[in-house]
């Protein structure tokens, strides 16, 4: 057990990235249990490369269905629309399921970066205690983040466990439901009491008008490019007066995003597009939550079909193919580039900018998973986990909680949800083999239940909260702290509800 100590030190005390402790810590764990050098690097290299091929494809194709969704106004388009469809008392339960689904293709950060913004206006619009409205917002987007994939945590956890995916998937949606209504709007109106929060102004959003009159001194033209002339009605691009528009080879206009920095936009920050902002257009609501939804509906009818039809059939067959994770996701990405992308305005070549800007976010997610995979492999092939087995078995331990403390005694010792899957996935992996297709499911949950337990100061998510909303670190820990443990709590207590149903 030296190599998670090293990898709790590390991260936690030494400050280590986690990419690097993992490394190390598998390195420790090889020379502790005398692996031979040459087969631990065999070992890690294996688990790396088996890990990004299951699960690395799939975040980032999972990235640029949300990228798409970021830079479109998709997300902001679904949020106003529910949000202006409901009175004062209804606002916390929409903006938990309008979380949940933005949290679908959405990593936890990245809807935090565009929901949170939208929770600050419609508080100070509506005059809702900001946490009323933010807990409610949060708890659907972290649940989702820990217990359905295409996340990287659900993902590991379902190929450390060899689950399958699409059971994984319907049985994970089954236990999200309850916990994001007792963990965020029940919670939410309660903690709303003890902690007065008052929306930063620095961080309430604002539309970027695209024109204005001739001399105009609204603050909003005064970020336009320099050296731009503002005719009245038209917004010009810096320096094209008396010059010609710059075409692609399709015969797009260039921006100079697209000359200066192709590929290199972000999630949640704008495709730069001055002088076509007129052409700009958001999604319509429907397209937009049929895009984010089509992945989900395909992987779900994967597994409707296993149980309803007859292996070999015709519409067997197909199901299979088009709810195969990588499958299901490629039709996600393909439709958002027309629902979210051409739909809305973006040339072709800009729709490429956002598909290549999404990736580099992620490039350390796919490091930290890889090289959790291989420490994952090291810790099987030195037989750590079949120790931890019959430990549990000594101690009468079902597999479901030693899943769960594992990962919570990970969670809280890092701060990282994903390592605390990784490494308890790694652990209870033996465990799998004794259990059926729904058990081996609800393990992944119970694992995914128990990273999410109480974040605090190690957490990278806990501060981001607290800039987002204004908190002290002591009103972050009653709050944000607070949800995650009930996240954990109730989600395990529903996979112990349906382990007695499946």
């Amino acid at each position: 057990m030296l190599g998670i100590v090293a990898v709790v030190l590390l991260i936690a005390w030494a400050k280590v990235h986690p990419f690097l402790s993992l490394i190390l810590g598998a390195a420790v764990l090889g020379v502790v249990a005398s692996v031979a050098p040459d087969k631990m690097i065999t070992s890690f290299t294996g688990g790396v490369g088996t890990t990004v091929g299951g699960v690395g494809l799939l975040i980032a194709l999972g990235a640029m269905i949300g990228g798409l969704l970021a830079e479109s106004g998709g997300a902001d388009g679904i949020v106003t629309r529910v949000v202006g469809r409901v009175s004062g008392r209804a606002l916390p339960w929409a903006m938990a399921g309008v979380a949940a689904l933005i949290g679908l293709p959405l990593f936890f950060e990245v809807g935090v970066v565009l929901l949170v913004p939208i929770v600050l206006l419609v508080s100070m619009r509506t005059d809702v205690p900001l946490m009323k409205l933010g807990i409610p917002a949060l708890a659907g987007l972290s649940v989702l983040h820990g217990l359905v994939p295409p996340h990287p945590g659900p993902l590991v956890a379902i190929s450390s466990l060899n689950a399958d995916l699409g059971l994984t998937l319907g049985l994970g949606l089954l236990v999200a439901i309850p916990t994001v209504i007792i963990s965020g709007p029940v919670f939410g109106n309660f903690i709303a009491r003890y902690v007065p929060a008052t929306a930063p102004a620095a961080l309430l959003p604002t539309r970027r008008q695209p024109t204005a009159p001739a001399g105009s001194t609204d603050p909003a033209v005064s970020s336009a490019p320099a050296g731009s002339a503002a005719p009245a009605g038209n917004a010009a691009p810096a320096g094209s007066a008396g010059t010609t528009d710059r075409r692609d080879v399709d015969g797009d206009l260039l921006t100079d995003d697209d000359l200066v920095n192709p590929g290199g936009g972000r999630p949640g920050e704008p495709v730069d597009d001055s002088g076509t902002e007129t052409s700009r257009r958001t999604p319509a609501f429907w397209p937009a939550v049929i895009t984010v939804l089509l992945p989900v509906v395909l992987m779900l009818l994967r597994a409707i079909g296993e149980l309803a039809l007859d292996e070999g059939t015709a519409g067997r067959k197909t199901l299979d193919i088009v709810g195969t994770p990588i499958v299901a996701l490629l039709a996600g990405v393909i439709l958002a580039m027309f629902t979210l992308g051409y739909q809305a305005g973006f040339s072709r070549s800009q729709v490429s900018s956002v598909l290549g800007g999404s990736l580099p976010p992620i490039a350390g997610i796919l490091l930290i998973v890889a090289a959790g995979g291989g420490f994952k492999q090291v810790l099987v092939d030195a037989g750590v986990g079949n120790l931890v087995a019959d430990a549990a078995k000594d101690a009468n331990l079902s597999p479901l909680l030693l899943g769960w403390l594992v990962a919570v005694g990970i969670r809280v010792a890092t701060g990282s949800a994903t390592v605390a899957t990784i490494t308890a996935a790694g652990i209870v992996a033996p465990l799998a083999a004794t259990l059926d297709r729904p058990g081996v499911a609800l393990l992944a949950l119970a694992i995914g239940c128990g990273s999410l337990f109480f974040s605090h100061v190690n957490d990278a998510g806990f501060w981001l909260v607290k800039e987002y909303f204004g908190l002290t670190v002591g009103q972050t820990i009653k709050s944000w702290s607070v949800m995650e443990t009930l996240i954990s709590v109730i989600g395990f207590a529903g996979v112990l509800l349906l382990d007695l149903v499946v």
